[in-house]
């Protein structure tokens, strides 16, 4: 029986992103522009704000049924906050994409790719870019 309510072509849900600041980095400006710059592409954007934990963070992505997690680290504690992010996804069987941008060395992206790090992108990244990164990791998951 048709209801008149489904037009049979069911548009593929927006892909849900949670963007915080794990720790105590402060600097905020870069990832307030990347939450915009997934929203202007139609992405659900969620954002935490600052001093999140990995416990907070695995939480709201659970509760948000994000698609996704993001993170800005601008306090060079990279390489020990985005492998405790992963570690404390695993242990809460969240399988979904960590996207990691920032002031990143280019010395540490094989780094955090080889810990399990989706994509990494550097300062400056072009909208474009940013994007079409999250979108791959997400149809890569």
């Amino acid at each position: 029986m048709d209801d008149g309510l489904s037009s049979g072509t069911e548009a593929a849900a927006p892909i849900r992103v949670v963007l915080t600041k794990l720790g105590l980095d402060g600097h905020d400006r870069g990832i307030k522009v990347v939450a915009r710059i997934l929203r202007d592409a139609g992405m659900e954007v969620v954002y935490l704000g600052l001093r999140q934990t990995t416990d907070s963070i695995v939480a709201a992505a659970v509760q948000e049924d994000a698609d996704a997690i993001g993170l800005s680290m601008h306090n060079a504690g990279h390489m020990t906050l985005a492998p405790a992010m992963l570690k404390a996804m695993a242990e809460a069987e969240l399988e979904i994409p960590l996207v990691v941008g920032g002031i990143i060395p280019e010395d540490d992206v094989q780094s955090l790719s080889d810990a399990g790090v989706a994509v990494v992108l550097g300062p400056g990244a072009p909208s474009e870019e940013v994007v079409n990164s999250v979108r791959a990791a997400v149809a890569a998951a």
